[in-house]
């Protein structure tokens, strides 16, 4: 599923967070504003990346048992509900689910992160 199939995805230009927040050591997990759309956003050195807060296993969110969202090497994303694991750099699965998560496109303008176009 695209992250725009969800019916609360937010509009393009819809703020996710400052971009202070954004930590190479922790993934962030907000939701929007608008419906509640659940994100987590982490720093992967330079870049910012955005994943739906959403296990294609069960749609539980990846935090949903824990915070401890990074693997021990820092490159993977784990769900907390049930020990899958994706490729943090692409959402790809890796083990666990039959599926990746679904990437938003976020962008940085001034101190905030956006939903990009």
């Amino acid at each position: 599923m695209a992250w725009t199939d969800y019916s609360t995805a937010p509009a393009p230009g819809t703020r996710i967070c400052a971009a202070a927040r954004i930590t190479a050591v922790h993934p962030l997990t907000v939701t929007t504003e608008r419906g509640s759309f659940p994100i987590l956003v982490l720093r992967d050195g330079a870049t910012i990346r955005a994943y739906v807060n959403a296990c294609p296993h069960q749609y539980l969110p990846l935090d949903y048992r824990g915070t401890n969202l990074l693997s021990a090497d820092g490159t993977k994303l784990l769900c907390t509900a049930h020990g899958a694991s994706f490729d943090k750099t692409t959402g790809q699965a890796i083990t666990g689910a039959d599926c990746g998560l679904d990437q938003v496109p976020v962008e940085q303008i001034g101190d905030d992160l956006v939903i990009a176009a």
